[in-house]
């Protein structure tokens, strides 16, 4: 069970494949997601980033209201990033729905951040 301050973190490389399929999916077609760069690498679309703080909801139920980014710089196909959450509120409610707050941020291999925000929401039922 979660708590308010738990920090939960992880870390994750896109690859190639990801990218491109998230291509076909999103329609983000941007020639800088499908031309490498002189280093060999792609741009991963922000999108698909800011997945990472969503596996947060996929391992805990949560139903999403409100989610917020900043995209603060590219994220490349060789980058590994480290996303940590941290719960800022857990709070069972009157009807025993629990509410959920959380910021996170998303730092690439040489620390610089690549990504911040907050989401809110509820914790379906199990």
């Amino acid at each position: 069970m979660l708590t308010a301050g738990d920090i939960i973190s992880f870390e994750r490389t896109f690859t190639e494949q990801e990218v491109e399929l998230f291509t076909k999916l999103s329609w983000d077609e941007g020639d800088h997601h499908l031309a490498p760069d002189e280093q060999g690498r792609l741009v991963v679309q922000g999108l698909l980033t800011a997945t990472l703080p969503t596996k947060v909801g996929g391992d805990h139920n949560v139903l999403a209201r409100t989610m917020n980014f900043e995209f603060l710089r590219p994220v490349f196909t060789t980058d590994t990033i480290r996303c940590e959450v941290e719960i800022g509120r857990y709070d069972k409610m009157e009807n025993g729905r629990i509410q959920i707050d959380a910021s996170f941020t998303c730092s690439n291999q040489h620390g610089k951040q690549v990504l911040t925000g907050g989401f809110a929401g509820i914790i379906l039922a199990s």
